[in-house]
């Protein structure tokens, strides 16, 4: 079928804003121009694209079908433009996928050291949580992604994991308020107390209900977040349990405490990912090459500077 390059882009910028006057402006035409070529597209596809009204504009099933195809190749052309044209600098693009927690605990000393070796390289971090990291990996938008496993998104037979390092799940919980050190409790019994946990659509969530599905348990947090410094923050002040990775209790409040656990659960997987059968740029490749020298740096029981 012989559709041009630009019809697509024109579709492609009007499927992400789902604005045709948005689509106008990001691509310098008018208005008009991009209601044609969308039109003229539609005809040569034989299928409506999108629902159009007075208010808004809306994706039909079939619209919504290409975009999830048309989305991953425009990020494609895009980033082998930008490599191409970064050829001739010494710099570069790095674009990285990462949650707020693994970028500040574990990214962040490797970034500083990447920026001294590479100062002229450009640095773009994109934070998701680890379910959503996969969705940037699939759609081209990072070269790679440094996420929790297990991961259901995580496609093995599309996908290369490293395994950085492995951490373990903690429950923590203000000695003052929850004077319980001295006790060893069950998965059980921590369903008697106020428990605070990352919100559902992250790997944490996924992995506690399956734990606690596995003994019959029903899970229901008191509090659901989207982050887990402020679960440290709000388990310091009492307001609950908080469940948090053990690797960001070095600099935790003092009066927090680890629960004792009659049964000590999985431990889980730091992993970085990236797709073999697409062509990183030099500064994602001199970004990886780090965790191949640095074998030894995932040994210690908590994240530290390379």
């Amino acid at each position: 079928m012989d559709i041009s390059y630009e019809l697509y882009k024109v579709f492609y910028c009007v499927a992400s804003t789902l604005s045709f006057s948005e689509a106008s402006r990001q691509l310098f035409i008018s208005q008009s121009a991009v209601s044609q070529s969308v039109k003229t597209l539609e005809q040569k596809l034989g299928q409506q694209l999108f629902i159009r009204s007075t208010k808004k504009v809306k994706l039909t099933a079939e619209g919504e079908l290409l975009f999830r195809h048309i989305e991953p190749a425009i990020h494609m052309i895009r980033n082998g433009e930008a490599q191409l044209t970064q050829k001739n600098s010494s710099g570069g693009l790095l674009r990285i996928g990462a949650s707020d927690t693994i970028c500040r605990y574990f990214l962040v000393p490797y970034l500083n050291r990447f920026h001294k070796e590479f100062p002229d390289a450009h640095i773009r971090v994109m934070n998701q949580t680890s379910l959503g990291c996969i969705d940037l990996l699939e759609s081209g938008q990072v070269d790679f992604v440094v996420v929790n496993a297990p991961n259901s998104r995580l496609k093995k037979n599309v996908y290369t994991s490293q395994v950085l390092r492995e951490f373990q799940d903690v429950f923590v919980a203000n000695r003052t308020h929850f004077p319980l050190e001295n006790q060893e409790l069950s998965l059980g019994d921590l369903t008697e107390y106020p428990l605070l946990m990352l919100e559902q659509n992250s790997t944490t969530s996924e992995f506690l209900h399956q734990i606690f599905e596995k003994q019959n348990l029903h899970l229901s947090p008191e509090v659901e977040l989207n982050s887990n410094d402020l679960l440290i923050d709000l388990a310091d002040i009492g307001l609950g349990i908080a469940s948090v990775p053990d690797f960001m209790l070095f600099n935790a409040p003092k009066e927090l405490f680890v629960l004792k656990l009659k049964d000590k659960l999985p431990k889980r997987q730091l992993v970085l990912v990236h797709n073999e059968q697409l062509p990183a740029s030099d500064a994602a490749e001199n970004f990886m090459h780090y965790f191949s020298l640095d074998e030894d740096a995932f040994s210690s029981p908590m994240f530290h500077a390379p």
